[in-house]
């Protein structure tokens, strides 16, 4: 499973309540969402999202168990988040909302905004389309795999 954008590039720490504000959890759709996806910390987060691939450093999702976190950067438009850690209830609820998540150690820091990367999530690597350097990170196994590949938890029971 493979994924290619430019990287949107963050810092350490982005928890659920900057991902997406409490104020808009009364809202369900994925779209209406992702308009408001990092607004506190990037109001113009969902003008650059559509296409692009969220690179973030270490305890990215912290905080609240909020699924629409995850949906929100669906929503937005961003085909994947790669960053040095995460918080595992985030990590799951990409997972199960169809959103590629994967871990790689110093991301952040070889990465450069707008850079074109690809994410390979079986692999577990990101390449750097330009000079092909590979960065490599922990692979996505088993069920998170299988879900994701099925494009989130809810298709992934409608096919079991």
């Amino acid at each position: 499973m493979k994924v290619r954008g430019r990287a949107l590039i963050y810092g350490d720490k982005i928890d659920t309540d900057v991902i997406i504000p409490a104020k808009y959890l009364v809202y369900t759709d994925p779209t209406v969402l992702g308009q408001h996806a990092m607004e506190p910390l990037d109001p113009d987060f969902p003008k650059k999202a559509k296409g692009a691939i969220l690179v973030a450093g270490r305890a990215f999702g912290m905080g609240s168990s909020r699924e629409q976190a995850a949906l929100a950067l669906k929503g937005a438009g961003v085909l994947a988040v790669v960053a040095e850690s995460f918080a595992r209830i985030f990590f799951r609820n990409a997972v199960n909302v169809g959103l590629p998540v994967l871990q790689v150690p110093g991301v952040r820091q070889k990465v450069t905004e707008g850079e074109e990367i690809e994410v390979d999530i079986e692999a577990g690597t990101v390449t750097k389309v330009a000079t092909g350097e590979v960065i490599v990170g922990k692979p996505l196994r088993g069920l998170p795999l299988e879900i994701l590949k099925a494009g989130g938890l809810l298709n992934y029971l409608k096919k079991a």
